[in-house]
Order: C-alpha cells, then structure tokens, then sequence
C-alpha cells in the first residue's frame, strides 16, 4: 500500500504494531459510566417499545396490529425485509473486498459484519411476532414431530426462515473465524477470568504457520460462499411478494430490485455504524477519510442503480397498461394516503444522495452521518409502502381495504432499533471492533520496530 492511502487511512497518523493492540484491547477493556447508561437505556427501550407491547400482542391476539381482512401482512413484514436488507452489505461487502484484497476493508470489516449478525437476529424476531402465535414457530422446521406436520415448502413463510438460517449460520462462522487470532491477542493481554474466556474463545491459538495457512484458506472459502447466498437470500425474501397474483407485487423486478436496495441501505447502515464507532469507541484514528469517501461512492452508484430500477418497475406497470396494475401504480404515487411517502422515498433515495457528487461532502462524517440515516428512513418507508399500496387493493373493488399500522406496531418497530443496539454494545465488549492483524497487515512494515520509548509505553 502506497504512502498516501495509509495517510488517508489512518487520519491522526499511521500507528506501530504495539500501539494497535493497546488500542483496540482498550476499547474492550476499558468501560466508562457512558456506556453503561447507554446500554442501560437502550436495553430498557427494547423492554419497553418491542417486548412489552409483543407480550400485549400475545395476551389479546394479533388484532392489536392494524391488519385485517384485505391486508394480511402489515409493518411485522415490511420491517422484516428491512432488517434483512441492512443485514447484506456487511458480510457481503467484507467478502468481495476480502477477494478483492483491498486493504481499506481492514478497519471496519469486523464491525460490519456485526452489523449483518444483529440485523438478522432483528428479522427473525419480526417472523416470531408477524405469525401471532408464536408457541408454534416450531412448525416452521423441516424436521419430524410427535404431530407428523410438516412444513409448506410452497410458503414464503417457509422461504423466509431457510434463508435467515442459512445466512445467520454462514455469517456467525464467518465473523467468528476472523476473530480467532484477535481473541487470542486479547488472551495474552488479559489476567485472570478474562484471560480464561478468552482462552476458551479462541480455540488454543497459537499463531502457528499451519493456522494462519489454514485460516486464510477458510477465510476465503467462506467469502466466496456468502457472495451467492447473500444475493439468494434477498432474492428468496423478494419472491414473498413476487410469487403473488397482487398488482404491484407480481413483479419479475423484485429479486434484483430487493438486493440491490439491501445492498444500498446496509451501506448507509455500515456508514452509521463508522460514525459510532470513532466517535464513542475512539477508533477515528483508523477509521479514515479513505473508508469514508469509498462508502459514500459506493452509496453514490447504488442510488443510481436503485433510482433506475424504480423507474423500471414503474414503467413496466405502465407498459402492460391493464386496468389493475394502472390503478395499482396510480394508488401509489398519487392517490392512495400513503403517497406522500412514496414521494418521500423517492427524495430520501434518489435525490439526497446526488450530493455525494460532491467530494467535500463525502468526506465530511457529520454529513454522512445524516445522509445515511435519511436514506435508511427512506429504505423503511420503502418497504412499507410495498406492502400497504398493495395487499389492501386487490381485484375486486368490493374487497378494497385500507390499511394503518396501530400504536402497537409503532412500538414494536421502535423496539427493534433498541434491541440492535443493545446488541451492538454487547459486541464491542467481547468481541475487537476493529481487527487487530488485520490492520497490521496495512502498516509499514518499517513501522513493526518502535522507539524504545514508545516500546516501553506500549
């Protein structure tokens, strides 16, 4: 890597091989009264926003949501696909620059990641409250029982939870391989009952030639594996709604529209994420204006490809010119009461990020922060304007419904940012936010020997 990407990389100065390891064991080490008011209110926001009314949902039926007869999913599903998107462009954006070899991935891959594990625990709590009676989500297994029932393999529902296993399977080996040697760093680092966890967590590692030969080679197995099923798995979420008669939904668009909008918001997810983290983990001095200005280019072609393929599937609607997918079209984008947020999306998604032409913007991380955030806004509304200008409006006139997510919903959908959170603070205290031998594998190797002084400190 050449001198002025490591400037770009490492923002307050390239650091030496001691002085990675002090940091990031630091951050796992050291806890300050912030973090602990923090997880404390974003835990008691979980409790209270997702898990209470869940419970109230249990206790009354699945009437306290605002489904009914013409809309049989609600917000339960669009938040789920939600969260499915976010959970893509972490492992799967680790895994293409991991066979890429770009170096700049180095820093925030681990996090990232994180990011792609917590985001599908989020979803598959979604599946649990969308089918009411959640004693029952046994049934969803492909494995035999004293009922002799087995699954719809024709259900989506039954799509929905292949695809999340399988992808949180691949994603927890994969994050959790990467991590061996950093946990065997923090062993050596550690005394006491932190050493022992650690020694239990990393396997034994030694750091022997072997390993490492046989981590590099699983690593990159692993990264080739989760590239297809990445893409599957929003593909198989899509066919939810694409497998339906439903105008608005019967769209043979949907499995690339899906993926490339997973793509797009888990990017603004991973921005978000970066912010946190050299803000509140002190990680800005190898989170850099490198990272930054490739995610938001990154950002930057996926509006594009998402604004084109929003204008597709408008098109084609307009294309077939049938009586239902005009009026489906119409429904949505002008007279339906969820128009606005049609409006909205298009302007979040589309229109915001054409800022990002612009360099000085994109390497601006209190900007990105904000562009981030709105376009995931404009992601959720997104989702749930498929489903609410959709299902409630099907063939026939006497059948059309309207469709508004109850205070329960609301909640719920609240709830679920709390309990990532609260997950996410839970990682970045057992497991190093930022890969240790990864980023040294960035640094001079000049820089592998330091001054007696700093050898001292360190």
């Amino acid at each position: 890597m050449s001198s002025v990407l490591r400037q770009q990389m490492f923002d307050h100065g390239e650091p030496a091989y001691a002085e990675v390891n002090r940091d990031v064991i630091k951050a796992l080490t050291t806890t300050t009264w912030r973090y602990w008011v923090t997880l404390g209110i974003s835990a008691g926001a979980g409790l209270l926003f997702f898990f209470a009314p869940w419970i109230y949902q249990i206790i009354v039926g699945v009437g306290a949501a605002g489904m009914n007869r013409n809309a049989m999913w609600g917000t339960y599903l669009s938040n789920f696909i939600f969260w499915i998107g976010l959970s893509h462009s972490g492992t799967l954006l680790s895994a293409v620059l991991h066979i890429t070899q770009s170096d700049w991935r180095k820093s925030i891959y681990r996090s990232a990641e994180a990011m792609t594990l917590f985001s599908l625990m989020t979803a598959a709590l979604f599946v649990m409250v969308h089918v009411g009676r959640v004693w029952f989500v046994h049934w969803t297994f492909p494995v035999p029982n004293p009922m002799e029932l087995w699954p719809n393999f024709r259900s989506p529902l039954m799509f929905d939870v292949m695809a999340i296993m399988t992808y949180l399977t691949a994603s927890s080996v994969f994050i959790y391989m990467g991590s061996l040697p950093d946990f065997a760093a923090v062993r050596d680092a550690s005394t006491g009952l932190r050493r022992r966890i650690y020694a239990i967590l990393c396997f034994g590692w030694r750091g022997t030639g072997h390993e490492w030969h046989t981590l590099g080679w699983a690593y990159t197995f692993f990264a080739v594996l989760v590239i297809p099923l990445a893409v599957s798995v929003h593909s198989i979420v899509s066919w939810d709604f694409a497998l339906s008669t439903v105008p608005g939904l019967h769209q043979t668009i949907f499995a690339p529209y899906f993926v490339c909008g997973a793509i797009y918001s888990g990017t603004a997810g991973i921005v978000t994420v970066m912010w946190m983290l050299r803000r509140f983990m002190g990680f800005g001095r190898y989170i850099g204006k490198l990272h930054i200005d490739n995610l938001s280019k990154l950002l930057l072609v996926l509006s594009l490809i998402w604004t084109y393929i929003n204008i597709c599937e408008v098109f084609t609607g307009w294309y077939a010119d049938t009586s239902f997918e005009n009026e489906a079209i119409l429904y949505r984008i002008k007279d339906g009461p969820f128009a606005w947020l049609y409006w909205e999306m298009i302007f979040f998604c589309a229109v915001v990020p054409l800022l990002l032409f612009s360099r000085r913007i994109r390497q601006n991380w209190n900007v990105m922060l904000v562009i981030s955030i709105v376009i995931n806004i404009g992601m959720l509304t997104e989702r749930f304007v498929i489903v609410a200008s959709s299902l409630p409006r099907k063939f026939l006139p006497d059948v059309f419904g309207v469709y508004f997510p109850s205070l329960v919903e609301i909640s719920i959908t609240v709830g679920s940012f709390a309990i990532f959170t609260t997950l996410f603070l839970l990682f970045v205290k057992i497991f190093p936010a930022v890969s240790i031998y990864e980023v040294k594998e960035t640094l001079n190797p000049l820089r592998k020997r330091q001054a007696p002084e700093q050898e001292a400190r360190a």
